[in-house]
C-alpha cells in the first residue's frame, strides 16, 4: 500500500507544479514514482537532473540495464527491477542474460567484471581495489565507462530508495 499520495500539476505546489507540468506537457503523464517523489521538489529535481546527465553516459545502456538489474535484485525495489528488466528486453537482451544479471553476472567474462564493479559499489565501495580497477581497463573499459558505474548505482540507489519507503510496488491499485 502506497504511504505517499501521487501529486499531479492541479495538486502540487511551487517548483513540484511546474515540473511536474513539464513533464506532463512533454510526455502526456508521469509514472508513480515521479507523480509521488513531487512531494519533495529537491529530490524530484535531482532525480531528474541525474537521469538527463546519464543519458549522457559512455557505458553502453545494455551493460547499464544488467548493472541495474543486479543493483536492484540486491535493494529489493520491485517496481524498479521490472522496469530494468523491461528495459532490457526491450534492448534485446537475453533472457539467459536477464537472469544471469539478478545474480550480478553474465556469460560474458568482461560484462561479469563491470556488473559486479556495479553491485561492489552499491554494497562495499571501500573493499574495490586498483587490480578490479585494472582488470576492467584490461577488458577494455575506459576511466569513463568506469566512472559513469558510480552514477547508474546512484540513480538506482535513490529510486529504489524511494519507491520503497515511499510503498510504491509493481501493479499497484491507483
Amino acid at each position: 500500500m502506497p504511504r505517499l499520495s501521487r501529486l499531479a500539476p492541479e495538486t502540487a505546489v511551487g517548483a513540484s507544479r511546474d515540473l511536474l507540468g513539464e513533464l506532463v506537457d512533454r510526455h502526456g503523464q508521469v509514472g508513480d514514482m515521479v507523480s509521488t517523489m513531487a512531494h519533495s521538489p529537491a529530490v524530484l529535481g535531482g532525480y531528474l537532473q541525474l537521469s538527463r546527465a546519464l543519458r549522457r553516459a559512455k557505458l553502453d545502456r545494455k551493460i547499464s540495464e544488467r548493472i541495474s538489474i543486479a543493483v536492484q535484485a540486491q535493494q529489493g525495489c520491485g517496481l524498479c527491477l521490472q522496469s530494468h528488466v523491461a528495459a532490457a528486453r526491450s534492448l534485446g537482451i537475453s533472457e539467459e542474460e536477464i537472469e544471469l544479471a539478478h545474480e550480478g553476472s553474465s556469460a560474458d567474462s568482461s560484462l561479469t567484471a563491470i556488473i559486479a564493479l556495479g553491485v561492489q559499489v552499491y554494497r562495499e565501495p571501500t573493499a574495490i581495489t586498483d587490480e578490479q580497477v585494472d582488470n576492467l581497463r584490461a577488458h577494455g573499459f575506459s576511466d569513463r565507462e568506469i566512472a559513469d558505474v558510480v552514477g547508474i548505482v546512484a540513480l538506482n540507489i535513490l529510486t529504489g530508495a524511494f519507491n520503497l519507503m515511499a510503498g510504491l510496488t509493481p501493479g499497484r491499485p491507483d
